[in-house]
């Protein structure tokens, strides 16, 4: 289940295969479930399907438990935060609904995660020790459940931060032509990369684009754009309102939604906004898509803004001080390979000769590999 219509009527098509008895007879009484994380983020938005995801779960083990089947959830994540990644492995697994895991959990492991992970025999066995030290405090430890009153709260953040989401990502005919030009995306079509094609079908736009690459693309740029677009609405206008204190308190209390919050400051700290004003500056000549691209970098302000007031913070850092000495050392070194590739990218996209685009191709690759390197948590 992959998209957010899919996560919602999750439980309501199991129950259906449950009715029926030869479906029954051949599953044995155990099924395993895929959650998707990289579809449903880039239908709805990061909040609105971390939320979708976290109540699937929920009602698809009340199905379980109603038919007497053992489920087990196969989350379906990549290593980036857009799609469902998080490097602290053990709190990603406590932020999941209560009585989901139960002693089962299977997760994809992608990209530059495999060798972050699991490269090294030593490594390898800490990530194994963490993800068993994870399911075993989930199984044992009592945990809160989130009341109705913030159910309620969840549902109306999901709601915002889809409808501003889907307004830029779907509703602004300016969107595609940006995302094109001011990233590598059509670039990345064209290398050897990942396992897949780019894009499920040849044409078509954002809908048709393959999850990787999308985030990818947005990644290289450094402005992280599909984790944190609708986040910064939502939560400002209910800040705005008699609510706020409900809504601090729920940040507080409520692990899924510190975990949601916590990741998105933490990827809008790896952001950018000024290197992929000069991927716009280089690259992006239509003035309206220009334009569109100096409103999404004010969206990300704001967001910042929303999200330091929400977590009480002074610096998008303050709560990851380890964070803050990498981005330190690390990006004046990535603030080269990011120049350089907006150079290469437009030498590419007014290339004529067959053997210089050969050359130019092999630098991308260069600089795709270094950047992706530097941002970490992707795949």
């Amino acid at each position: 289940f992959e998209t957010l219509d899919d996560l919602n009527g999750a439980a309501a098509t199991m129950e259906s295969l449950y009715q029926l008895p030869a479906y029954m007879g051949s599953i044995g009484g155990k099924q395993e479930i895929m959650i998707g994380y990289s579809d449903s983020a880039k239908d709805a938005g990061r909040l609105a399907a971390s939320w979708a995801q976290y109540e699937t779960q929920e009602k698809l083990a009340e199905v379980g438990k109603k038919y007497g089947i053992e489920q087990t959830f196969f989350h379906g994540k990549g290593g980036t935060v857009g799609r469902g990644g998080n490097p602290a492995t053990f709190n990603a697994i406590l932020a999941h609904a209560p009585d989901t895991i139960n002693g089962r959990f299977r997760v994809t492991e992608q990209g530059e995660m495999i060798n972050q992970n699991f490269g090294y025999a030593s490594r390898a066995e800490r990530t194994m020790d963490i993800y068993t030290a994870a399911v075993l405090t989930e199984q044992l430890k009592e945990r809160r459940k989130p009341t109705q009153e913030w159910r309620d709260m969840m549902q109306k953040l999901s709601d915002i931060s889809c409808d501003a989401y889907r307004r830029v990502v779907r509703g602004d005919e300016r969107f595609v032509p940006y995302f094109r030009s001011a990233t590598p995306e059509v670039e990345l079509s064209s290398l050897n990369i990942g396992s897949r094609p780019a894009k499920r079908k040849a044409s078509g736009g954002v809908e048709s684009l393959r999850a990787i690459p999308w985030i990818f693309a947005w990644t290289q740029t450094r402005l992280n754009l599909p984790t944190w677009l609708g986040v910064g609405e939502a939560v400002s206008e209910v800040l705005a309102s008699d609510e706020a204190d409900k809504l601090r308190e729920m940040y507080s209390g409520f692990e899924s939604f510190k975990t949601t919050i916590d990741l998105v400051e933490m990827v809008l700290s790896k952001s950018e906004p000024s290197i992929a004003q000069h991927y716009d500056k280089t690259l992006v000549k239509d003035p309206l898509a220009q334009d569109l691209g100096s409103e999404v970098r004010s969206i990300h302000e704001k967001t910042e803004n929303a999200v330091l007031d929400l977590t009480g913070h002074d610096t998008l850092t303050d709560g990851n001080p380890l964070l803050a000495r990498v981005l330190q050392v690390r990006n004046p070194y990535v603030d080269c390979l990011n120049v350089l590739q907006a150079e290469v990218l437009k030498r590419i996209r007014d290339c004529e000769s067959e053997e210089e685009r050969k050359q130019l191709q092999d630098a991308l690759m260069t600089t795709i590999t270094g950047i992706a390197n530097g941002m970490g948590n992707t795949g």
